[in-house]
């Protein structure tokens, strides 16, 4: 990590910076972790009779349950902590480090994000990749990676479900799950309005109306939310102020609830989003040669770039959620549609010029590279079946079926930027995917503190696809059309045991399976061949303890897990060649611990804390990838074909060991009714590497971003006028990098500050 301070914290800074690192390097992790622990220590230990916490309900299961009664590592995130983490307009990155376990970065910027739980998911960015972990929004899976950067505004909940998911929510989910439930509408009338002005002119704007249109028979919930932020960073070679890094992204969702009898309900959602804005800026010779960390006098306000870098997207989409109840039966039908486009272009070397053609920089670049990737359009079609039975008292039950249908018209350009951004490179590829499982669960209760649970699921996943070269930017012709048909069929289960010692104290042990259906790459402009993954399986065994205590003032779950996976898909990007491939690891294991806790303290206090220790290991010694084009320090021993290394042993990319993250929330009642509310919140991660093998380059330490809110609340509660922070060390840590042309990297987002004022009615 290298601390480098912005216009606004120049001088000054790099004392600061380095004091910050001097104190992280003498603290270490296992510093960091015992402070943690100390201080959560020290906060039981003041605890005063205070507000009981509440116990929050997920639908981790498919049904609403508490979260005590879960036997599965998870954790929520809603209320005013979902609200604080937002207050900048951040995407749905801000999700990353804030729970254990989970990271989430982009080459894209804010429509691709890619996901991580355990250290399982994919760093891979073409337009049809697949990641291991899944999100679903109001139980609609959202498959393509630019479907799962849809903004979050006006939601309940966001569940964060660690572990293989195959029984109940199938395919693509070894890793774990990402779910949003949004507010639904009310039978009272309601609303609200969150209004926020930050530096770089950033607004956010959030509110939603819901109430009745028919008393008792249909409900109806309006939800927008537009955020901006102005261009703030400068192109020193153009010499244009301000020219990139702003956006303006929209979106918008109406809901209604119908209810004409008892018996059943009805929801249909439909909404939209259109972005445009700037995609993720690539530095080039950010990275320090020989080192780990950002090259020294890198700003963050300032690039050198001469090619392009537009963004932009259009999506909409439905979902119809059918309730039919009868006796001790229950029907539920769940159909989703998602249609997208959009384009990403970006100045992929970084820099200017070539060293063939000066002038150039900044630093070698050895020849300019100007890519776009970009979905004509794409189409989802889910269906899902549930017949479901809770009468009985000891047993309840749920069989269903599951259909997915994707159609992805995908096209990927060159360009020449020397001689004016011309197209010299295309692609087209077609992928069209077919899925269908059934499934079926049971819970069962065995005496009135024992529960025994256990799934299975059959899942089919058929795909099609196509790739043709019609233009190549470096002479090789066109080629194809490419064809590929992979196709499998694969169970799933688990089993679990729930074991209430005493109320308040509940050990649980959990056993699942989940897959990864096969995925192909084939991003033929500098490539010549289309790849195919196979199958990916996971096995994994959890161990956990879940505690509510202290006359539920304390709330806390710690977790154990080990999984194995085998034929794991991994990304291998050819530096060399600037090649993607697929191919398959024999075996990977992975294990950790997870914590998570609540304490509500006397005099006004909150705490919440988390960490997660999360190993990672490629167990495989016939794995090897071709390392960096760029003059990286690869740190792997040689491949057995010239050229290659070995990454048997490694890690996975983006995989940190560590993630530490914690919020303090305060509370001051004041004369006359009003309060004073502040809060700061903390997120850390240890080192990460960006690629599959090692260099000294292509990683970081560690990052540490924090946050501070202060807000004021009139007696009525009905107003609220915060001013907040976020990132307010302004750490400033390279978040992932391209290793084809020279060391580029790309860096977290900066500090932020400004005012917010809310109203609720």
């Amino acid at each position: 990590m290298t601390a480098t301070p912005d216009n606004s914290t120049r001088k000054g800074g790099s004392q600061r910076s380095a004091g910050r690192r001097a104190l992280l390097g003498r603290l270490g992790r296992g510093g960091c972790v015992a402070l943690l622990c100390v201080a959560l220590l020290v906060s039981v230990a003041v605890a005063q009779p205070s507000q009981v916490l509440e116990d929050l309900t997920v639908t981790a299961r498919k049904q609403e349950q508490r979260a005590f009664d879960v036997p599965l590592s998870l954790s929520v995130l809603q209320g005013e902590g979902l609200d604080r983490l937002r207050a900048s307009g951040m995407d749905i990155r801000f999700l990353s480090n804030r729970t254990p376990s989970l990271q989430v970065m982009s080459g894209f910027g804010r429509i691709y994000p890619y996901f991580f739980i355990r250290g399982l998911g994919n760093t891979d960015f073409d337009m049809n990749a697949s990641q291991p972990v899944s999100v679903m929004h109001d139980g609609v899976v959202l498959e393509n990676p630019w479907l799962k950067g849809q903004p979050i505004f006006d939601v309940e909940r966001v569940e964060v479900l660690r572990g293989p998911q195959g029984t109940l929510f199938g395919r693509n989910t070894p890793a774990g799950i990402v779910k949003v439930e949004s507010a639904r509408p009310t039978w009272d009338g309601e609303g609200y309005g969150r209004l926020s002005y930050g530096r770089f002119n950033s607004v956010n704007f959030e509110g939603a109306l819901s109430g009745p249109l028919i008393p008792s028979v249909l409900a109806a919930r309006a939800s927008v939310l537009v955020q901006r932020r102005s261009d703030w960073v400068d192109n020193t070679y153009t010499g244009k102020d301000n020219a990139l890094g702003g956006y303006d992204d929209i979106a918008g969702r109406v809901q209604f609830l119908w209810t004409p009898v008892e018996r059943f309900s009805g929801r249909f959602k439909v909404h939209v989003r259109d972005f445009d804005g700037n995609a993720r800026l690539f530095r080039a010779n950010a990275l320090k040669p020989g080192r780990t960390g950002l090259r020294p006098g890198l700003r963050r306000d300032e690039v050198a770039q001469d090619a392009d870098n537009p963004q932009d997207l259009a999506s909409h989409g439905f979902a119809t959620e059918l309730r039919y109840t009868l006796g001790g039966f229950r029907l539920v039908s769940l159909t989703g549609g998602e249609w997208l486009d959009g384009l990403s272009r970006g100045d992929v070397d970084g820099g200017y010029g070539a060293v063939f053609s000066p002038p150039s920089g900044p630093g070698l670049i050895p020849f300019p590279s100007e890519t776009a990737d970009g979905l004509s359009a794409l189409r989802q079609l889910s269906q899902e079946f549930r017949l479901e039975h809770t009468a009985w008292q000891r047993l309840d039950w749920r069989v269903g079926f599951f259909y997915f249908h994707e159609e992805l018209d995908i096209e990927g350009f060159s360009y020449d930027t020397l001689n004016g951004s011309v197209v010299n490179g295309r692609i087209r590829q077609k992928q069209r995917t077919e899925a269908w499982a059934v499934f079926a669960a049971a819970t069962f209760t065995l005496t009135e503190n024992i529960e025994v649970a256990a799934g299975v699921r059959v899942s089919e996943d058929d795909k099609e696809y196509t790739s043709e070269r019609l233009q190549s930017p470096i002479g090789a012709g066109p080629l194809g059309p490419l064809h590929k048909a992979p196709r499998d069929l694969v169970p799933s289960w688990d089993v679990s045991l729930r074991y209430q010692v005493v109320p308040g104290v509940q050990p649980y042990v959990r056993v699942a399976s989940s897959f990864r259906a096969p995925s192909i790459q084939g991003r033929l402009l500098f490539g010549d061949e289309v790849t195919v993954a196979d199958t990916e399986n996971i096995i994994s065994v959890e161990a956990g303890l879940k505690l509510r205590l202290w006359q539920q003032r304390l709330h806390l779950d710690l977790a154990a897990y080990h999984f194995w996976m085998h034929d794991q898909q991994l990304t291998a990007g050819s530096g060399s060649d600037n090649v993607n491939r697929l191919l398959n690891a024999d075996r990977t294991i992975g294990r950790g611990i997870e914590a998570e806790g609540t304490v509500a303290l006397g005099y006004g206090l909150r705490l919440t804390a988390g960490l997660s220790y999360n190993y990672t290991r490629l167990d495989d010694s016939d794995l090897f990838v071709q390392p960096c084009g760029s003059a990286c320090t690869v740190l792997d021993p040689p491949g057995p074909v010239p050229g290659t290394v070995s990454i048997d042993g490694n890690r996975l990319p983006q995989a940190p060991r560590w993630i530490i993250n914690a919020s303090l929330g305060y509370t001051r009642l004041l004369p006359g009714g009003s309060a004073l509310l502040f809060s700061t919140d903390w997120a850390y991660r240890s080192r990460v590497n960006f690629s599959l093998y090692e260099s000294r380059e292509f990683r970081d330490n560690h990052l540490l971003e924090g946050g501070l809110r202060l807000a004021w609340l009139p007696a009525s509660g009905s107003l609220e006028v915060a001013a907040f922070g976020r990132n307010i060390l302004n750490d400033t840590s390279p978040t992932g990098g391209l290793d084809f042309n020279n060391l580029t990297g790309f860096i977290n987002e900066p500090p932020v500050w400004g005012l917010e004022a809310a109203v609720r009615f």
